[in-house]
């Protein structure tokens, strides 16, 4: 038996090598055990899942687990995005959930989400008490055949949506888009977004024009369905031979959205993030702190100074970002993948809301995503950003020690003027930039990101980030 570890955000892992039945049922068990020992007892689990290879059955198994456990479990009826499970545990009152997806991974993994009663991420100490509960073989496994769960209404499957849409037409005037006439572009990237535009726009003067909108778990023409170039550029490409004013693109299971222009210019999720912030403090007129991850934008950080709201900054993963974001009563939370989650709703990223605000934004200032861009920079000045992964062998510690030693002066010509290890290895710069050299928690992998004001720096700041890294 392997020991299952769960990462920046559950647990992943390659389908038929370590992603197994067996491994989910334990990571199931888990849960379980964790849930009864807080002393959560015939109380209701969510479940639901992606479009990858055997994710409804997976699904199935973590059921039979739950529910041989005691609890009666809510089974999606058909893949669901991920903001749409997590809404699901609020409205049943249920004690947590379970969601099988990989989300933006590639291919060949699968992976085991779990959520708390809020619907969010469950911060990493208690990840640690469910990772400790898992059992170590078959033994320890409860189990209740799925059909005979069915049978007893331990088990019942739902259609999530309704309750859903509705949560979406309190939070954001739909129909107002709907009879805009904007020509919209959505990719969904063979994932758990697909229909979920057109189902909500439809009917009026918009139009929807939906792309790669099939179940297909090999990913065709991305490596991975991760809204970030270059996995985007198909979709990029869709927005100028449609004439399309904005492209909508939501990750494998729809909790991140990426943005293009109507120029077919891809706009970064720093960049969408500001945007979010801005439409939130200065469109809606809301006021309240914002969350955001080290790995993303000072932008917030000046919005929050102009508009007098706090802004808080936790490690990178949602597992972070969630719990903060109850603790503070946060406006809006987010990460530099592309999440963002908001208040009034679940502390979870949600892709498809997040996506409709940004066209709510257009249509109620009349400009095109190009020219949301240029008002945020005039507010907060010009900022740019990027970021490189990068495979890596070898002992991760080894590493860390060559970054820690490194003790750079200048960074991309830049004077260095502190580092912080909350996550990773941040080191801030003299025009407010900074450079992040973080391993990723899934995959092994190094991301070195940089976000500056000179836009001329970024090539030569990921660089010389590579080089103080070690893997240059």
């Amino acid at each position: 038996m392997i020991q299952i570890k769960f990462g920046t955000d559950g647990w992943r892992g390659v389908i038929a090598d370590d992603y197994t039945f067996l491994n989910v049922r334990r990571c199931a068990q888990g849960f379980a055990n964790f849930l009864k020992d807080f002393g959560y007892k015939d109380e209701d689990v969510v479940i639901g899942y992606d479009r990858r290879f055997h994710s409804e059955n997976f699904a199935a198994a973590a059921a039979e687990v739950m529910a041989g456990n005691g609890f009666g479990v809510w089974l999606t009826e058909t893949a669901t995005p991920t903001p749409v499970i997590a809404y699901s545990i609020v409205e049943k009152g249920a004690a947590g959930g379970i969601n099988i997806t990989a989300s933006h991974n590639p291919p060949t993994d699968n992976g085991f989400k779990v959520r708390n009663e809020f619907g969010g991420a469950i911060d990493p100490k208690n990840l640690v008490e469910i990772e400790n509960r898992i059992p170590q073989d078959e033994a320890g496994i409860n189990r209740l055949p799925f059909e005979q769960g069915r049978q007893v209404g331990k088990i019942r499957l739902f259609d999530p949506a309704p309750a859903y849409i509705q949560q979406l037409h309190s939070l954001v005037d739909i129909e107002k888009i709907r009879h805009s006439g904007l020509r919209i572009c959505v990719d969904p990237m063979w994932g758990n977004g697909i229909g979920w535009f057109p189902r909500l726009l439809e009917g009026g003067k918009t139009t929807v024009i939906e792309i790669h909108n099939q179940r297909n778990p090999i990913f065709p023409g991305m490596k991975r369905p991760e809204p970030i170039p270059p996995n985007v550029n198909e979709g990029l490409k869709a927005v100028l031979d449609t004439q399309s004013d904005v492209l909508i693109i939501t990750d494998g299971d729809a909790d991140r959205v990426g943005i293009g222009d109507e120029k077919g210019v891809f706009i970064d999720q720093l960049r969408v993030f500001g945007l979010l912030a801005y439409y939130l403090l200065e469109v809606k007129g809301e006021r309240g702190p914002i969350v955001k991850t080290l790995s993303t934008t000072t932008m917030l950080n000046k919005l929050g100074k102009i508009y007098g709201v706090p802004v808080y900054e936790t490690g990178v993963g949602f597992k972070y970002v969630a719990p903060k974001m109850l603790e503070t009563h946060a406006m809006i939370g987010g990460e530099e993948s592309g999440g963002y989650a908001f208040h009034g709703h679940v502390p979870e990223r949600d892709g498809i809301l997040a996506a409709l605000y940004i066209l709510d934004m257009m249509v109620e200032l009349g400009k095109k995503p190009s020219e949301l861009v240029d008002l945020l920079f005039s507010v907060v000045g010009a900022h740019y950003y990027s970021r490189i992964d990068t495979p890596f062998e070898g002992d991760r510690k080894e590493y860390e020690e060559k970054i820690l030693t490194a003790n750079p002066s200048t960074i991309g010509g830049l004077a260095v003027t502190s580092l912080d290890t909350t996550d990773g290895f941040k080191f801030s710069l003299q025009d407010g930039g900074w450079l992040l050299i973080r391993f990723s928690g899934t995959e092994p992998i190094i991301r070195v990101y940089t976000e500056t004001t000179y836009a001329d720096r970024v090539d030569q700041i990921l660089e010389d980030g590579l080089k103080i890294a070690g893997v240059r």
